[in-house]
């Protein structure tokens, strides 16, 4: 029996196509002088990430609001058992989101949280196709997708993880982080100047003792509540401030490509940039986590099955455009 693909399908086909001619015709390409060359931004490679966790045996017990739930700050360190403040919130989790396995499976859902919204150094899950997961941890596993940054240790794990973890259990996580819907999650500012940070935890945090600085070409990306942050609290999200202006201009270049800058994101990522097939949603997510996957394209590394797409689509972008972009991006719906 035959039957007619839907629009949406037709659509996504025809995207992919027009981008595939597009990447045919381009010659293989160096990054551009324009590309971040030399020094990584570290608003978005925060690192070192700090030594040392909670001493097992630390029996303090934290709560967050709205929860009935507690666990001590060993339990909440315990990167094989995850905090689970909102049980009813979410789909029963797989063992391996839940616990994982020792001794370098971490359970997924520490990291990316339970309802995997996750947070700036590594990412949100949430609503990304089954496929597109699947795909990307075995691009971990056979060396094709890393960090530009080599001390990135979100990265580092995710590489450790995908050696050891079975495709049964690839797989079932993949299907539970894909039928949660992503929720919004970070708000975003425009500002001239921006509080003072530091890193903690592989993320920026308001620094001690307050005190402003002019924003530059930076996304400052801080939780809302270190504290529940800390605490894994699934429901207290992030802040990131922009520079001026920069919202309009990442529309220009999300929507128009900036006149041959780069190509519509809206192409391959849907008319609203919540995904398109196999594609993924980019709308609502961390601009953080979004600069890293640009720059790792433009460096090379990242080189998974479609990263010749996303190579000459990135190639041109300056910071300022890639702060532009991903400052939009994530002022979006999810």
């Amino acid at each position: 029996m035959h039957t007619k693909p839907n629009s949406s399908i037709r659509r996504g086909c025809a995207a992919l196509a027009a981008v595939l001619l597009i990447a045919i015709a381009m010659p293989a390409q160096q990054p551009d002088a324009t590309a971040p060359a030399g020094k990584l931004p570290i608003w978005a490679y925060p690192v070192p990430f700090p030594a040392g966790r909670p001493a097992k045996g630390d029996n303090r017990v934290e709560h967050v609001p709205g929860s009935t739930a507690s666990y001590t700050k060993s339990q909440i360190a315990d990167l094989f058992a995850v905090p689970d403040w909102f049980p009813n919130a979410h789909p029963p989790m797989p063992e391996v989101v839940s616990h994982g396995h020792k001794p370098a499976v971490y359970a997924c859902g520490y990291c990316h949280l339970p309802n995997g919204q996750g947070r700036p150094e590594n990412a949100s899950v949430a609503g990304l196709p089954t496929a597109y997961i699947v795909q990307q941890v075995a691009d971990f596993k056979n060396g094709l997708r890393k960090s530009s940054e080599p001390g990135m240790l979100s990265v580092t794990n995710m590489v450790l993880l995908s050696k050891s973890v079975t495709d049964e259990e690839v797989k079932a996580a993949a299907d539970y982080f894909s039928s949660i819907k992503p929720k919004p999650w970070i708000r975003v500012i425009e500002v001239e100047n921006v509080p003072k940070t530091r890193i903690a935890g592989g993320m920026l945090v308001l620094a001690d003792g307050g005190g402003t600085e002019p924003i530059g070409e930076r996304v400052i990306e801080v939780p809302e509540n270190l504290e529940r942050t800390e605490l894994r609290d699934p429901t207290s999200g992030f802040i990131a401030y922009v520079p001026k202006g920069s919202l309009e201009k990442g529309k220009l270049l999300v929507t128009t490509g900036g006149n041959g800058t780069t190509m519509q994101c809206t192409m391959c990522h849907g008319e609203n940039l919540q995904g398109m097939g196999n594609v993924p949603s980019i709308a609502g997510r961390s601009p953080s986590q979004m600069t890293r996957q640009i720059i790792d394209f433009q460096r090379g590394a990242r080189n998974g099955s479609l990263a010749p797409l996303m190579k000459g689509v990135v190639t041109k972008l300056t910071i300022e455009d890639i702060v532009a972009i991903t400052g939009y991006l994530a002022s979006q719906k999810p």
